[in-house]
């Protein structure tokens, strides 16, 4: 049996109304082949204590003990879940579920330029010696 105290910061991380949009693209947890670290984990907090790593910025050794979550189960959950390749899918669902409410306007969308990566084959003219 699993028992799950979430506190209010947990409920600011992943409130209900995201924990019901995230429940069907999150893979569902196998145990291990070699045994170990199968103590049941609700979901739920393995979920909220990811979104605090990446929230937060701090590091998956830093992750406080209140989330109930060893750092090393938060870390191989991401690393698994990223394989599987669910972050895409929930992306698109809370796009999809913010625009169905009218919270996102695409007019005023900004395309951070320097977050792209240049073409192939596009060499850096800022390159000392390079013509202009």
């Amino acid at each position: 049996m699993i028992v799950v105290v979430v506190d209010r910061l947990s409920l600011r991380l992943v409130p209900d109304e995201l924990r019901e949009l995230v429940e069907p693209l999150i893979p569902a947890f196998t145990p291990r082949p070699q045994g170990g670290g199968t103590a049941p984990l609700d979901p739920r907090q393995v979920f909220t204590a990811i979104v605090y790593v990446l929230t937060s910025g701090c590091a998956w050794r830093d992750l406080p003990p209140s989330f109930g979550v060893p750092f090393q189960t938060a870390h191989r959950r991401f690393t698994l879940r990223t394989e599987a390749g669910p972050w895409r899918a929930l992306h698109r669902v809370l796009l999809d579920e913010l625009g169905s409410h009218g919270l996102l306007d695409w007019s005023r969308a900004i395309v951070d330029g320097a977050s792209v990566r240049a073409k192939k084959g596009i060499s850096d003219r800022s390159q000392p010696g390079r013509p202009r």
